[in-house]
């Protein structure tokens, strides 16, 4: 038997490192949760919180009241492996609630209006369209219980019985209504059972009386009856009003689901957010006004004629698509209050597929491809996943593996991978769906492919791409060879040996709701040193959908003197400066500047679009060009223009481009940016 060479050792040595990392990693509910639980301080605290939640009457001169509520229910889809969303449908509610002693609610939709901006045909549970005007009562219940049935409330009579209880913190909140500073106690929640439906967060109450004044929460993994649901994270806000009622002010929510057998890398998101103003008190209301069902609507017409007061998009457009910090809150209470148990309820075994092109792809490099993978939730909430697959024409298979850590405020992950497909230049050409149709048919695959074995360890925050991470890589590199008969382009060689790499990454908040990031990495192939800079920005123009819309993106890069050829930069043709060969620039330095907009005039159906680009590679004259290439770079900036369509939701483009400067006209097929990572 072989001794093992020095790749494998140092990746079985970065493996081990791993669990190190991980073990070493900020464990914030083992370190940081409260030691004392149900003692005397918080038991009578809770019991005082629960009779008056029993009390049938609690102001004798407080009867009824009425109010607006007004609230935005968004559908994402999202990567679980970054920050991005993809926004697919937006609603925005009017609705008029009512309340009258001891116990009785209605609420009225008085306007609803959506629009679709990618084809969905989801259709939400009523309570998704509603405010949520008791605290949940004392069962919980979601989804008109296809999601969450009777999870027992933490200030039920039955809670002390299901629920462990810590006084927390003492501090003080300012609300809306009377807007006043209000002392409070925190007190968490944890199930006895955490392998039985249950109540998981933080539950704050009036110092005075005892009242609920704010529940941040989320559930134990068997509180999900729909098999679909990951998680589901809620933060209710009352309000003092008048100065003696807590009432309802503030409500957000958040459902994500995935498939329960596959693991796709892709999951669809429910954010709902309701703001409660206008109260009036003891109005002296018919019995007509507490109608059953509790739930009623005007008529379509009215609904969609109700005067907004605010655009569909405008809170959009205010908070983002991310998660906002009252739901980013629960995550993090409830990791740790349950110290890093799993909080997912999707199953803990899957079939693990990355992407389409994961599943099946064909280049030049490996003929036909076929692939798949399984995923492993351990009970400690890291992850697991193994994939491979195997090449026919180049007749080798390949394989990866990783892990990713428990999600403490730094997050460990280790990849080791096998004949990993690569391309060179930072900027993908083409979808790789489009570029597998594309290469079995018109011999182009968008690719200029190397080979990569070796190791990744990095450290991240909970969630990917949304603050500083580092990677520690080695791997070894090897150039790919043309496996197909076709006229396809040359496979560019690429340096042969092994990379050692240290790369820190960083996401940037950038001026009138802009995006970006940059990278740093040093670098040595084989002895030879060199370091890499990469950086880009983006703005998006409008929501889209029956409203146009547009984006301004800028990247740029820079690669030291004595690069291998693999960390070069390449540019040209389609999804960089359209019109120009495919890849036909490199250099040690570029930059590129893209701007599009598109005007819907059948909408969803069909739409106008125009674009140009411009942009510059940069070859020192010390600069050689790598053996077995010919392209050189753009002499000084290129400039790209044109115009085309989109189809069906702007999922599918249809372009006409040409290079200004020495270019010709390219029909580009594509389709929308966002969906390319999922192909």
């Amino acid at each position: 038997m072989k001794p093992p060479t020095p790749l494998c050792r140092a990746s079985l040595v970065w493996a081990s490192g791993f669990w190190a990392a991980s073990l070493a990693t900020p464990a914030v509910g083992l370190g940081q949760a409260p030691e004392e639980w149900n003692d005397e301080r918080v038991m009578e605290l809770v019991g005082r919180a629960r009779q008056l939640r029993q009390s049938v009457v609690v102001d004798s001169t407080f009867r009824s009241y009425r109010a607006q509520a007004r609230g935005y229910v968004y559908f994402f889809v999202d990567r679980p492996d970054s920050d991005e969303r993809t926004l697919v449908k937006a609603d925005q509610i009017a609705l008029e609630i009512a309340w009258q002693a001891p116990s009785r609610t209605s609420q009225r939709i008085l306007g609803l209006r959506d629009e679709k901006l990618l084809p969905t045909n989801i259709r939400y549970h009523l309570d998704h369209l509603t405010v949520v005007q008791d605290d949940f009562g004392d069962r919980i219940r979601l989804g008109d219980g296809d999601e969450v049935s009777e999870v027992v409330h933490p200030m039920a009579s039955g809670g002390p019985s299901v629920y462990d209880y810590s006084l927390s913190d003492s501090l003080s909140i300012r609300y809306g209504g009377d807007d006043r500073e209000v002392r409070v106690y925190e007190v968490r929640v944890r199930p006895k059972d955490p392998d039985r439906p249950g109540f998981i967060g933080s539950v704050y109450v009036d110092r005075a009386n005892a009242a609920i004044v704010r529940m941040l929460f989320t559930f134990t993994p068997s509180s999900y009856v729909d098999p679909y649901l990951d998680y589901i994270r809620i933060s209710l806000d009352n309000s003092l009003w008048e100065s003696r009622h807590w009432l309802p002010y503030h409500q957000q929510v958040e459902l994500r689901r995935e498939m329960p057998q596959l693991d796709f890398l892709a999951g669809s998101v429910i954010r709902g957010r309701f703001e409660i103003d206008g109260y009036e008190f003891n109005d002296q209301s018919p019995e007509a006004s507490f109608p059953r069902p509790r739930v009623t609507a005007a008529p379509e017409a009215e609904r969609r004629a109700f005067p907004f007061e605010r655009g569909l998009f405008d809170d959009l457009e205010e908070e983002g698509l991310s998660t906002p910090p009252p739901l980013e809150e629960v995550r993090a209470r409830a990791r740790e209050i349950v110290a890093n148990r799993a909080l997912s309820g999707l199953a803990p075994l899957r079939l693990h597929l990355p992407s389409a092109s994961d599943v099946l792809r064909y280049d030049r490099a490996e003929g036909l491809f076929l692939g798949a993978g399984l995923n492993l939730r351990a009970g400690t909430a890291s992850e697991l996943r193994l994939a491979g697959g195997y090449a026919f024409s180049r007749k080798r298979p390949s394989l990866s593996f990783s892990a990713v850590g428990p999600p403490n405020r730094v997050v460990p992950v280790f990849e080791a991978y096998w004949d990993q497909l690569r391309d060179i230049g930072p900027l993908p050409a083409n979808a790789r769906l489009l570029g597998t149709l594309s290469g079995m048919f018109f011999d182009e695959d968008f690719l200029d492919p190397f080979f990569a074995r070796g190791a990744r360890l990095g450290l991240r925050g909970p969630q990917p791409g949304s603050g500083l991470e580092l990677d520690l890589i080695l791997e070894q590199h090897r150039s790919a060879s043309l496996s197909v008969d076709g006229d396809f382009r040359p496979v560019l060689p690429v340096d042969d040996g092994v990379l050692a790499a240290f790369r820190v990454s960083a996401p940037v908040r950038l001026p009138w709701r802009g995006r970006g990031g940059v990278s740093a990495s040093a670098a040595a192939l084989d002895g030879r040193r060199f370091a890499t800079l990469l950086g880009s920005a983006e703005w998006e123009l409008g929501p889209g959908g029956a409203n146009p819309r547009g984006s301004i993106r800028g990247d740029a890069g820079w690669t030291s003197a004595g690069a291998p050829p693999q960390a070069r930069f390449l540019i040209g043709g389609a999804g960089t400066l359209p019109g120009y060969g495919v890849r036909g620039f490199q250099g040690r330095a570029f930059w590129l500047l893209r701007a599009e907009g598109t005007y819907p005039l059948i909408r969803p159906w069909l739409g106008l679009r125009t674009f140009a680009a411009v942009g510059a590679t940069h070859l020192a004259d010390t600069d050689h060009l790598p053996i077995g290439w010919s392209t050189g770079d753009t002499d000084g900036p290129r400039l790209s223009a044109g115009s085309g369509f989109s189809l069906a939701w702007e999922v599918l483009r249809l372009d006409f481009a040409r290079g200004l400067r020495d270019g010709r006209w390219e029909v580009i097929l594509s389709v929308e940016p966002r969906l390319r990572p999922f192909l």
